[in-house]
């Protein structure tokens, strides 16, 4: 007994101290420039990082990206995954309280005169062969967290729901930027269709007033032949553009939860590639940190790591419950079951302690501390890809915008000089060869300068997507579970 009120005694001092042991979580440190290097010149208007999609100015775009939020398969995966981390935590809370449980029965048995109690009874005068039994118990059970393992499992626990939390909402900034890029390169694809065919029918009409002047005699027949093989190249470019199209328009239908070809009659007619807006508020590769939810994510696992190292080192000590029993024993009659005389009750001290396998219990913190390290290396990689994504997609959007608009400048003077060279082919003053030769410059240039068009706005869709745009977050990562 001496030694069972020492053991009382040296848990409630520890279990008034509350100490947990293992160490203490502390954010990691992570290596971050001060500015980025391709950061453009904020200008007016910008598109806030919120709802980045509405400052394309596209209606359509914007409502489907609604959409796709909303309807989303591998959001609704993602949301899953949150559910069961929120179960996990709470699993882990309930491990911190007492538990009870209440049991009850009642029978009724018919003795068999063949047994040897049997037998033994059924020489007995009165014996009634037919018997009732009834009995009732509540029992409840607490282990004290002495040590803090459990706190430290509810710590791991909490993290990982934060970091399914995040991963949930980085989940829906891919959605938003994966709808956004696909849309733009519908109406991308749409742009470089409507060039194809408008240079199809040029070279049609170029092709009808060759054969009227080969009617003439004015024109050779080889050059009827060669305007002809011109008209088929920039035909054949339609179906093969179409087919993207019809993949691309598929491949959003799948963005929205809807089977394909869904919305391919909403998007058939051309509407022009969206603006790029520019990009305003996007602070500094520090706020990648508060901001980015993926990067929250890797931080929230190093956190659980660190927590389970202590949940393993909790091992190394004695593990108190608490118990007890208030009940009934089995009566033959109901009427007595919770009379005096049937009452019984029972209180419990236990004591589970590893002793002999301290062994086992160095290799489970090795491990533990082995994911941790794991955990941090992928947290400060995380961030490295983070800021490596915002300069790439910087670069890509200074870059491609400049390339747009020289090509821009580059197709009206093309289309001058193409207007010039079948002026003086009309003329006689000019050959074929130079009329082809300057649509077909037109036509790549255009054809150019819509995929560069294409490209910048797509840009933008990457620089709001590495900057963490598409949500709000709250007063640091800890929060994001609220979201």
């Amino acid at each position: 007994m001496t030694t069972i009120r020492l053991l009382a005694a040296a848990v409630a001092a520890v279990a008034a101290a509350g100490c947990a042991v293992g160490p203490d979580y502390r954010r990691p440190d992570a290596p971050v420039p001060d500015h980025y290097l391709g950061q453009p010149a904020v200008q007016s208007p910008t598109a806030g990082l919120a709802a980045w999609w509405d400052g394309f100015g596209d209606p359509q775009m914007a409502r489907y990206v609604a959409r796709a939020l909303e309807r989303n398969l591998d959001l609704a995966q993602a949301a899953a995954r949150v559910a069961q981390a929120r179960a996990g935590l709470h699993a882990a809370d309930a491990a911190l309280l007492p538990s009870a449980t209440a049991n009850a029965s009642a029978a009724r048995a018919y003795q068999s005169v063949e047994t040897p109690l049997g037998r033994v009874l059924g020489a007995t005068p009165g014996y009634e062969r037919w018997g009732n039994a009834y009995d009732a118990s509540a029992a409840a059970s607490w282990e004290i967290d002495v040590f803090g393992g459990l706190r430290r499992g509810r710590e791991a626990a909490s993290a990982d729901y934060q970091a399914a939390s995040a991963d949930a909402v980085a989940a829906r900034l891919a959605v938003a930027a994966q709808t956004a890029d696909i849309y733009i390169g519908i109406r991308g694809l749409q742009a470089r269709l409507d060039i194809a065919r408008q240079q199809a029918a040029t070279r049609r009409d170029l092709l009808a007033k060759v054969t009227l002047l080969h009617d003439k005699g004015v024109a050779p027949a080889y050059q009827v032949d060669q305007t002809a093989g011109e008209l088929a190249q920039a035909e054949a470019a339609v179906p093969a553009l179409q087919a993207a199209v019809d993949a691309a328009s598929n491949a959003l239908d799948v963005m929205l939860g809807t089977p394909p070809g869904t919305h391919r009659d909403e998007l058939r007619a051309s509407v022009g590639i969206p603006a790029v807006p520019a990009i305003g508020a996007m602070g500094t590769p520090a706020d990648l940190l508060q901001r980015r939810p993926d990067v929250i994510a890797a931080e929230r696992r190093v956190a659980a790591g660190n927590a389970r190292i202590g949940a393993a080192m909790a091992e190394y000590y004695p593990h108190v419950s608490l118990g007890a029993l208030l009940g009934s024993a089995t009566t033959l009659s109901a009427g007595h079951l919770f009379g005096a005389d049937a009452n019984e009750g029972a209180a419990l001290l236990g004591v589970r302690w590893r002793l002999f396998d301290f062994g086992r219990i160095d290799a489970q913190i090795a491990q533990a501390k082995g994911r941790e390290a794991e955990s941090l290396a992928a947290y400060r990689l995380a961030v490295l890809h983070a800021t490596e994504d915002v300069e790439n997609a910087f670069s890509a959007l200074a870059n491609r915008t400049q390339q747009a608009a020289i090509l821009v400048r580059g197709e009206g003077a093309l289309a001058g000089a193409r207007a010039a060279s079948f002026a003086a082919y009309r003329r006689g003053a000019g050959s074929l060869i130079e009329v082809l030769r300057a649509d077909d410059t037109l036509l790549r240039t255009a054809d150019a300068r819509a995929q560069a068009q294409t490209d910048a706005a797509r840009a933008a869709v990457a620089a709001y997507k590495a900057l963490g745009g598409g949500w709000e977050p709250a007063n640091g990562p800890g929060n994001i579970a609220a979201r």
